[in-house]
């Protein structure tokens, strides 16, 4: 007699509601070991792999993958400690998808010369092929068959970086059929894309933007920059962990900057947390850094590399990307003088910060003199700011830039 049990959409990060099923891992009747995958769940921009508490036995399917339910819903049911459960699933012929990164990236494999493009062996028909999520995702964004593809992983599974490793061989490798089209071509978006269109969308559809620019001399902060990484070992400071400096010293003392609308009512933080643009693999994502305030210059500088290398080793959690009032997003490295910036859903400002560059200005005297000066763009909501409030804002964050010894004044 079964004494199955509900298994339901859980909670998966502190604004999480409802959530999505991108795709079960398990079918009916397979038995499961505790830590196997169940399904996996996506979540705004994350893909969260479900593992099971225990061992037991899948019994049922409720809600199909694709659908979008809200947080406690029923959506499968399975049997907890069954007797006898204790081959790792999945069975033989059971679907291994999902879309999550990889709990762990192993050494990439030895990459095929592209001179001498050589495809693997190929899978007997109807072998299941057994890949990571992330795996999977990067096959699909470089038009990767996975049969072609040897893993590195547990009982051949397929990791990232054995993805990473073929792309050069497998694509100068020519398709079979393969023709010219002149229509151009057309594809579904990936749930990752599909999600950023929408809250992006929506973000500047319902929030009212306006935009502050100005320019700071950096030739300090590049000098002070220089200097800490001559005296400090350990870690190495960057013009960006200095902006991140800047900005929670200068958040820390404007409450409005630290406020957001919210189901019509403006909400203050007690705490200075700053979202950092960071691009992987995967598209580019805003984890926050929480709880800046009061922190010298090293450890906002250490935790901002642990959250970097977190969010490009696919590891985000959904509560990563939760929380904060305003998001920095550097294109520093892009030769980009002025960048303009959609607000991040849930956040009142963003500030776009453009590359370094040489330019003449006259001094007090009138003769040029060579700077080195960096553009910022401030998207405010005007529902938090207004004109004055947004040039406090940024005006703090400019003087704490041009003149970066305070950054060292706790």
């Amino acid at each position: 007699m079964s004494n199955g049990t509900e298994l339901i959409m859980p909670k998966l990060g502190l604004t999480m509601t409802e959530g999505t099923i991108s795709e079960w891992v398990v079918a009916p009747g397979d038995k499961f070991s505790k830590g196997d995958v169940i399904l996996v769940v996506e979540t705004e921009k994350i893909a969260n792999e479900v593992e099971a508490p225990a061992d037991g036995v899948f019994e049922d399917i409720l809600v199909p993958a694709g659908e979008t339910v809200p947080v406690g819903a029923a959506i499968a049911r399975w049997n907890i400690g069954a007797a006898g459960a204790t081959d790792k699933m999945p069975k033989e012929g059971s679907p291994v998808t999902s879309e999550t990164p990889e709990k762990q990236l192993a050494p990439a494999a030895p990459a095929a010369s592209a001179s001498a493009p050589i495809a693997p062996p190929a899978r007997e028909a109807g072998t299941r092929i057994v890949a990571t999520p992330l795996a999977r995702r990067i096959a699909r964004q470089n038009s990767i068959d996975l049969g072609q593809v040897d893993g590195s992983g547990p009982r051949g599974r397929i990791k990232a970086d054995d993805v990473r490793a073929a792309i050069p061989a497998l694509a100068a490798m020519p398709r079979e059929g393969a023709r010219q089209i002149a229509n151009p071509a057309r594809r579904a978006p990936t749930s990752y894309e599909a999600t950023v269109a929408r809250r992006l969308s929506e973000a500047k559809r319902e929030t009212p933007h306006f935009y502050l620019a100005t320019e700071v001399d950096a030739g300090r902060l590049l000098d002070l920059k220089d200097q800490l990484n001559d005296e400090i070992s350990g870690v190495k400071i960057s013009v960006n962990h200095l902006i991140i400096a800047a900005v929670a010293k200068a958040l820390a003392e404007n409450e409005k900057a630290n406020s957001v609308w919210q189901e019509g009512e403006i909400v203050t933080y007690d705490s200075v947390d700053i979202g950092v643009a960071v691009n992987t693999d995967n598209g580019l994502f805003a984890p926050v850094l929480k709880n800046l305030g009061g922190l010298d210059i090293v450890s906002i500088a250490a935790a901002a590399k642990a959250m970097v290398e977190k969010a490009r080793s696919g590891k985000l959690a959904g509560d990563d990307l939760a929380g904060g009032a305003t998001t920095i997003s550097n294109a520093g490295m892009f030769d980009v003088t002025y960048m303009s910036s959609i607000i991040n859903p849930g956040q009142s400002s963003i500030l776009g910060v453009g590359s370094i560059r040489e330019t003449f200005r006259p001094n007090k005297k009138g003769k040029p003199v060579l700077k080195q000066e960096m553009g910022l763009v401030l998207s405010c909501d005007h529902r938090i700011f207004d004109g004055v409030s947004g040039l406090t804002f940024l005006n703090a964050i400019k003087s704490y830039l041009e003149k970066p010894l305070k950054l060292l004044v706790k």
